[in-house]
């Protein structure tokens, strides 16, 4: 990182940025990870709303964005460093979610495996013939907009087909 950055840092900023080093995301569990990352966001947000107001109210004053890019750097910069420090934070995030999902996961096979009961080899039980198909299959659930419009189209198929059989 530019140390003239960094030192244009205030120290509540500096401490953020120091929270986001290697060793101390490592220390951190899912939830103070997702608070680390919504405070790095809001810093990131407010140095791209402030470098997009000054640089839009520097197009007016110089005549251009072109001539507007050289102000404003220092939120530019601001902006940037909370870009790529949010980006940090973000793929730790996915990973202690990842890690958080596998051992759920683990548990949840773990418990499964405990409460299901083992089957004896000796003898496996008869299985149940089918029921007969008594019933008459389902009807189609999906319909065209009404029980009144699906009676129409029926009725006006079913004309076509009776004028079709009287040739």
């Amino acid at each position: 990182m530019n140390q003239g950055l960094l030192n244009s840092l205030t120290e509540a900023e500096r401490l953020l940025v120091a929270e986001t080093e290697r060793d101390a995301l490592k220390q951190l569990d899912e939830d103070d990870l997702l608070d680390l990352h919504q405070r790095v966001r809001r810093a990131r947000t407010k140095y791209v709303k402030n470098y997009r107001r000054g640089a839009a109210a520097a197009v007016a004053e110089v005549g251009g964005r072109g001539l507007s890019y050289a102000r404003n750097q220092r939120d530019r910069d601001k902006a940037e460093l909370f870009e790529s420090v949010l980006a940090t934070v973000s793929r730790e995030v996915a990973a202690a979610a990842r890690r958080a999902a596998q051992e759920l996961r683990a548990e949840r096979i773990e418990a499964g495996r405990a409460a299901k009961p083992v089957l004896s080899t000796a003898k496996w039980p008869a299985a149940k013939p089918p029921a007969p198909a008594t019933s008459p299959p389902p009807r189609a659930t999906k319909t065209t907009g009404g029980l009144k419009k699906d009676a129409s189209t029926r009725a006006l198929g079913s004309r076509r087909q009776a004028k079709r059989d009287s040739r």
